[in-house]
């Protein structure tokens, strides 16, 4: 099948060809311009340095004769064969007419070297084409097609891809094909390789990172992700630790300032005196200062103590142990103590003459006991005690008495007669049972004072309270001494309470004779010395088994029993 003819010039019906018109010659030679070439979109402005401009030359033209041999040979190769000879040699004329016009028309922007090559700082020609009219591209497009089939063909295979600059260098054919054009077409041909390459640089291609830097960004924003992460978690946590308890401090390094005196009451906890160690900044946490004490192995007693702020667990339990007797007064009295042996105790643990306590002792409205007492026995609450250096005997002492009182009022006996009273109870409790049978020795004590007791006829009937008023600690007794009246402390011969305490009570016996424990008892006896296991009877015969299991332990325990 042949191709499709479909140039006005060439009518193959009738076999004759007509000259072109001038303004099919501008489009052929436009078409030839931009051949092989993709239509691009206005290039990225690019600066170029100022290069001095030659001055004009008219365009050489070269005077072929029109019977020149390559002329009829180039004409058959370049166009189609059923274009005649004869017309191309007309079209060639006026060809080179439009040329001159297109030159002289574009003499400003275009300017020919000897060589015929634009210089680089024109603008390509590729400019005047005309990309808003596609219908005009068609249409030249399909006149060279039919002029030019075998260039078509050629530009087909060597397709222009502007976004590789490699590809520039097939246009070295394409600039080869314009080379062979028969000179009497005296219009000049422009140097193509010139724009493209000129278009190349004004739209660089995009560079593409290495590897190597691509693997340095990742790295990068690794490491800020992670300075992020890290510095996130650092700022919860300060704002988590209070609420988890994270930032308490278990611990003072110490070893402290200043001075703070701390009263311990008559019956306080070390977790109680803890707390108020640690609201007084004496110690960093109280369960950790509860675990040294424990540790320690130490009993707590009341009493004033002196502490500096922020001490050691290690120090601050020391001082309640006494074993910073340097730097305070110190001193412990035991449950049952007499007033003599209680004014000792507290004559070598401050340096005050035993004198000058004992005065004070004789003189006890002074310090707010009730009146029937003649001195402070039973007043003097037991326990350990650390006093600043430099207390006054009487300050000791008024302490001491205060902390008993104190527990009597607790206990709701606030009248001066009963509160003696229950002094002298709790400390015959103290003095004849033991601890955890303090309520039925003062609730048996209770039953014998009572006046329509006929068993006992009133009488306590207490060894103890003999031997307070002899003088003396011992467990036998002669019947003399059980009948001597002239002793106001024997409760064998005298009915009712003996004329004061014989002791100091503790806590709990004091509690005991405050409230009694309600029973029918009369009569108790400690059949083990070592346990202070004691029994109750209502009857005379049923004690008297009882106190045979005494003297039957007394015989086991040789020396025990004097």
């Amino acid at each position: 099948m042949s191709p499709v003819n479909n140039d006005p010039s060439n009518d193959a019906s009738e076999g004759r060809t007509r000259p072109l018109t001038r303004r099919e010659v501008r489009a052929r030679e436009r078409f030839l311009e931009t051949q092989n070439q993709e239509v691009l979109p206005p290039p990225v402005p690019v600066h170029f340095e100022p290069v001095p401009v030659p001055k004009p030359q008219p365009a050489y033209v070269p005077d072929y004769p029109s019977e020149a041999p390559e002329a009829t040979t180039h004409a058959a190769g370049l166009h189609d064969d059923g274009i005649h000879g004869d017309s191309i040699h007309g079209e060639a004329v006026q060809a080179e007419e439009a040329v001159q016009q297109h030159d002289a028309s574009h003499d400003d922007l275009l300017h020919h070297d000897d060589s015929g090559q634009h210089p680089d700082s024109v603008q390509p020609e590729v400019e005047h084409y005309d990309v808003a009219h596609p219908e005009a591209v068609e249409h030249d497009a399909v006149e060279h097609a039919a002029l030019h089939p075998d260039a078509m063909e050629h530009d087909s295979v060597h397709s222009f891809d502007v976004a590789h600059a490699d590809d520039f260098h097939e246009l070295q054919a394409h600039d080869e094909g314009y080379e062979h054009h028969d000179p009497q077409f005296d219009y000049e041909v422009h140097d193509e390789h010139a724009a493209h390459d000129l278009m190349a640089a004004a739209t660089p291609a995009p560079k593409v990172p290495s590897k190597k830097v691509r693997r340095r960004r990742r790295l990068v924003a690794l490491l800020i992700t992670l300075t992020v992460f890290v510095a996130a978690v650092a700022i919860g946590a300060q704002f988590l630790k209070p609420l988890l308890g994270m930032d308490k401090v278990s611990d003072y390094p110490g070893p402290g300032t200043g001075s703070v005196t701390v009263t311990v009451a008559p019956g306080s906890g070390p977790k109680l005196v803890a707390t108020n160690l640690q609201s007084q900044h004496v110690i960093a946490d109280a369960d950790s200062f509860v675990a040294a004490f424990t540790a320690a192995g130490g009993e707590l007693s009341p009493g004033d103590f002196t502490f500096k702020t922020e001490m050691k667990n290690s120090d601050a339990v020391n001082v309640l142990l006494g074993k910073d007797s340097s730097k305070v007064m110190y001193f412990a009295l035991s449950a049952g103590l007499r007033i003599g042996e209680s004014l000792d105790a507290i004559s070598k643990g401050s340096g005050i003459p035993l004198s000058e306590l004992k005065a004070l002792s004789d003189s006890p409205a002074q310090f707010g006991v009730p009146a029937p007492a003649k001195n402070l026995e039973g007043f003097l609450a037991p326990g350990e005690y650390r006093f600043p250096l430099g207390t006054s005997a009487k300050d000791i002492l008024q302490k001491l008495v205060t902390a008993t009182t104190d527990e009597l009022k607790a206990q709701g006996v606030t009248d001066p007669a009963k509160q003696y009273q229950a002094i002298t109870v709790a400390s015959i409790v103290q003095a004849e049972g033991g601890q955890a049978d303090y309520g039925n020795v003062a609730g048996a004590i209770y039953n014998r004072l009572k006046p329509g007791n006929t068993e006992t006829n009133g009488l306590i009937q207490s060894d103890a309270t003999v031997t307070y008023g002899l003088g003396t600690k011992t467990f036998h007794l002669t019947d003399a001494q059980k009948a001597d009246k002239g002793n106001p402390y024997n409760t064998y011969a005298n009915v009712g309470l003996p004329i004061g305490p014989i002791g100091s009570p503790g806590k709990t016996a004091i509690d005991a004779a405050a409230k009694p424990t309600a029973n029918n008892y009369l009569y108790w006896v400690t059949i083990n010395l070592d346990t202070k296991e004691t029994k109750f009877s209502s009857t005379l015969a049923e004690h008297l088994k009882y106190v045979d299991q005494y003297n039957a332990w007394c015989a086991a325990n040789a020396g025990r029993c004097v």
